[in-house]
């Protein structure tokens, strides 16, 4: 465990590298019960830097993508920044967007341990992520289809048409901003109802961890239609019938100092993987509405990058 001073060092230099605040601004810390113990350490290690930080405990979401209880939601639009350090992401929210839209920057850190802050991906040069992460949201831009290639003979074609990239760098400058740390990917909301193929998943799956052994999933017209094993059944639980099966985001990892451990927030972030998502993507680009959003992340892929139209 962490000492407290080692903690507080560390938490003053994140708020010095990625954020640009006043110290006049106010900070909320939103936590939940799996997650307090992390969350009231952050909170406590802002005050000992002197910012105007307050905690507020909630109780957990049964899975990334469920909104927050709604007094939750209402106490993050009275801060100017907001960080959520939780079990499940509220990336993926209304609640997250609503607050951007007034202005606050929300900073999602859900599944966030204390070995997270002292190795792996939030101890990266955030200089060389965020140019990394840019440079690959642009080969996202001008590109209209990206096919991936997994295991033997796997392949999964998803169109992404005209629609942009999201560069999730983990440096955060402006007002307003939101993104995950710690963080390192260039991701995009595919066109609905158009992604065809199967995609081995040999990494981890948000809510379930580490897979055992590899995944297939077949996706047709979008949506998820089978998924092997004894965790892709787990998987299609999470999901649901509905629009939870909807393919969302393909995302690429582009921290060079992230780890594949099981925690998704830093799995999704490594070199030399990818990770689609499933359920909503209606607050980054998409139309999906869904109280759900799952990231499956695959390591060793082969891209290949399609231009059709430009």
């Amino acid at each position: 465990m962490l000492k407290m001073t080692q903690f507080e060092s560390i938490v003053s230099d994140l708020m010095k590298t990625n954020f640009s605040l006043e110290k006049s601004a106010s900070i909320l810390v939103l936590t939940d019960r799996s997650t307090e113990e992390v969350g009231r350490k952050f909170a406590e290690a802002l005050k000992a830097d002197e910012w105007k930080s307050e905690l507020y405990i909630m109780e957990d979401r049964s899975k990334s993508g469920e909104e927050p209880p709604e007094e939750a939601a209402d106490h993050m639009l009275n801060y100017d920044m907001v960080f959520c350090l939780t079990k499940h992401s509220l990336t993926h929210t209304v609640a997250r967007k609503r607050a951007n839209a007034k202005g606050i920057s929300v900073i999602t850190m859900p599944g966030i341990t204390e070995d997270m802050f002292l190795n792996g991906a939030l101890r990266a040069d955030y200089g060389r992520v965020e140019q990394e992460t840019k440079e690959m949201t642009e080969k996202l831009n001008v590109h209209q289809q990206v096919t991936i290639y997994t295991g033997e003979h796997y392949e999964l074609n998803i169109p992404i048409g005209d629609r942009q990239g999201i560069a999730s760098t983990g440096v955060f400058k402006e007002k307003g901003m939101s993104g995950n740390l710690p963080s390192g990917e260039a991701y995009i909301a595919p066109l609905e109802g158009q992604a065809e193929g199967t995609i081995e998943i040999n990494g981890s799956i948000a809510g379930i961890g580490l897979v055992q052994e590899p995944i297939v999933l077949t996706i047709k017209k979008g949506r998820l239609e089978e998924a092997t094993g004894v965790e892709g059944e787990k998987l299609l639980a999470l999901l649901g019938q509905e629009s939870g099966r909807l393919l969302c985001e393909l995302g690429i990892g582009t921290n060079h100092a992230a780890r594949l451990t099981g925690k998704i927030l830093e799995d999704e972030k490594a070199y030399k993987t990818i990770h689609v998502a499933f359920g909503s993507n209606h607050t980054f680009g998409g139309t999906i509405e869904s109280n759900v959003h799952i990231d499956c992340v695959t390591k060793h892929p082969r891209i290949e990058w399609i231009k059709t139209t430009k």
